[in-house]
């Protein structure tokens, strides 16, 4: 097994005596790639190992404007953007722009600042089409759901398989989000690519109150 794969296990495992021996041994691994383009401290965001990027940063892991997006760090991201404004519609390498990234994390305060230097709110992920609204949907945000939607997000792009923010909402059982999404002008009537509505997504899921929700009707 290369020691590549063994870093991104380690992180994954939350495993940070061999995080620290690995990169002790070869500080060129802050620096690797997972099999899906991320780097070692985007692979701890996204598996939700806080411990483990401020364990990675502390190993000296290169923070760039994307991580410190993922990671909520104003403090690293706004000397970037004030560097290079174009940063706003630039893509991470999974193929999420900072906007995306900071959504689906659930940071309100990073999403403000971006939105109020410019960033697109509907500009979609180069991978699943989905835009950052979809992102902050996917990750049960309510409060960022709700900032987005004020900068004029809309509620019913589709994402790929055709899921909407409002699917979302139900498939995660959030009733709070989905009135949200309803009072904000979401299509209860959409369906996903392959014909299901949100009232199949809320039968499959088991979630109860979701059903008698759309069932009860605006």
């Amino acid at each position: 097994m290369s020691e590549t794969i063994m870093l991104f296990q380690a992180i994954q495992a939350g495993d940070a005596a061999t995080v620290t021996d690995l990169i002790e041994a070869r500080p060129d691994l802050l620096s690797a790639e997972s099999p899906s383009g991320l780097s070692p401290l985007l692979f701890a965001a996204y598996y939700r190992k806080t411990q483990m990027a401020e364990l990675l940063i502390e190993l000296g892991a290169p923070v760039s404007p994307f991580e410190a997006a993922a990671a909520g760090s104003l403090r690293r991201l706004l000397p970037a953007l004030a560097a290079d404004p174009a940063l706003l519609s630039d893509y991470s390498s999974d193929g999420f722009t900072l906007l995306g990234l900071c959504a689906f994390f659930g940071h309100l305060d990073v999403a403000a600042a971006l939105l109020e230097r410019g960033a697109a709110v509907d500009l979609p992920s180069h991978t699943m089409n989905v835009t950052p609204l979809g992102s902050a949907a996917a990750g049960n945000h309510v409060a960022l759901c709700e900032l987005l939607l004020d900068a004029g997000a809309d509620p019913n792009a589709q994402q790929q398989g055709g899921f909407t923010p409002l699917l979302s909402a139900v498939q995660n059982g959030n009733l709070e989000l989905l009135d949200l999404l309803i009072r904000r002008g979401a299509d209860v009537r959409a369906v996903t690519a392959d014909g299901r509505s949100a009232l199949d997504l809320a039968q499959e899921s088991g979630q109860v109150a979701v059903i008698k929700r759309l069932s009860a009707g605006d």
